[in-house]
């Protein structure tokens, strides 16, 4: 299975030269005809996909190998290079507000490759699910901030967002694949590569969560009224969900971080919302107006104390990287994917129609990158 994941890289502000971007744009598309030409749209989103070649590209380019800019820039300069009529790739989303307008550039794609329209509404759902699940069902501290969708001319698709965690001043990238995922709601990023793993994070999407999933689900068609009562003091010696925390005398096991659990009316509105509009599954209920990080918390949480059933509480990311690590951990190193995936990218760069001195320029950037 392509390996899928994130890179964590510290927040830096500021833009590019104009002389760089420029000459970033020119080499983006050289680089993007080669391995169309050589390997196809399908590769093409697969390395994409992945997030170590996708920080190689980013360095070839002429990026800093360790910026949170790196995926704007590159982003950016992918944007303006590729040419939908061209490549037969188009790329919507991108950054703050560009993000929110993802849907009309995914309809907007499937009109200019003749895309069906049952396929363009499941790419936006898939679009929109994509970002609801990093953001909402993956609680790792990182809030979207950036969403980039691919789409071929075939309909394949592939996600590049990326989160910023206001506390360390880090950002956190997610790519995605659609050919690789088997079940957008089950371990969606096998193989995640970060370099960073948090104590605690809420993860909705493991295997281990799946039956939290059902019974959030129920808790919402039951009527959430009846949740109240675990948030809601009815006289001064009763316990709440919300006194778990460690500024009290009460103590919650190491996985459960609880935090301020106390779901105000206007949020109890939501649920009732949702109660009358009976989701049917999991996605259903995570794509409603309104439920985000607290409400799927809170329902997790009950989940756990009253019925039994704890959702994952492991940071996804893993400690492994695409081609494993020299100390043999987590796998010995793979020679052979290892050099495939320099010397694609190597001979992207040779092939490419740039002049002979930006082409050692890059080179000497790659080989930076690998040693």
């Amino acid at each position: 299975m392509q390996r899928k994941g994130v890179a964590n890289l510290p927040l830096h502000g500021g833009h590019p030269p104009h002389w760089l971007f420029t000459r970033m744009i020119d080499l983006a598309e050289a680089i993007t005809d080669v391995i169309l030409d050589e390997y196809g749209h399908t590769e093409y989103l697969n390395r994409i996909s992945n997030p170590y070649w996708f920080q190689a590209f980013s360095c070839v380019l002429g990026f800093d190998w360790h910026s949170s800019g790196t995926t704007t820039t590159t982003l950016g300069a992918l944007k303006r290079a590729i040419k939908p009529e061209k490549h037969g790739i188009y790329i919507s989303g991108g950054k703050g507000a560009k993000s929110r307008k993802t849907p009309q550039g995914i309809i907007h794609a499937g009109d200019l490759f003749n895309i069906s329209t049952n396929k363009i509404d499941e790419m936006v759902n898939n679009s929109k699910l994509s970002a609801k699940i990093d953001n909402s069902c993956i609680q790792d501290g990182f809030t979207l901030y950036q969403h980039n969708f691919f789409i071929t001319e075939k309909g394949e698709w592939a996600v590049v967002q990326q989160g910023m965690n206001t506390k360390n001043k880090y950002a956190r990238r997610y790519h995605w694949m659609s050919n690789t995922i088997d079940d957008m709601l089950e371990n969606p990023h096998t193989g995640i590569s970060c370099d960073e793993k948090e104590a605690q994070a809420l993860n909705m999407v493991a295997t281990e969560s799946q039956n939290t999933q059902q019974i959030s689900i129920d808790l919402i068609n039951d009527n959430p009224e009846h949740l109240r009562k675990y948030f809601k003091r009815k006289d001064q010696a009763q316990t709440l969900l919300s006194d778990f925390n460690s500024t009290t005398s009460f103590t919650m096991p190491a996985h459960h971080p609880v935090l301020d659990m106390d779901l105000s009316d206007k949020e109890f509105e939501v649920l009732k919302e949702a109660w009358e509009i009976q989701p049917e599954n999991y996605e259903e209920l995570l794509l409603l107006h309104g439920i985000g990080p607290k409400k799927i918390r809170a329902l997790a949480l009950i989940s756990d104390l009253v019925y039994g059933e704890p959702a994952s509480w492991e940071d996804p990311v893993k400690y492994s990287f695409t081609h494993g690590g020299k100390d043999g951990f987590p796998y010995p190193v793979n020679r052979e994917v290892y050099d495939n995936s320099i010397n694609t990218m190597r001979q992207a760069i040779e092939e490419s129609h740039i002049n002979k001195d930006e082409r050692i320029k890059a080179i000497k950037r790659l080989d930076d990158f690998i040693t």
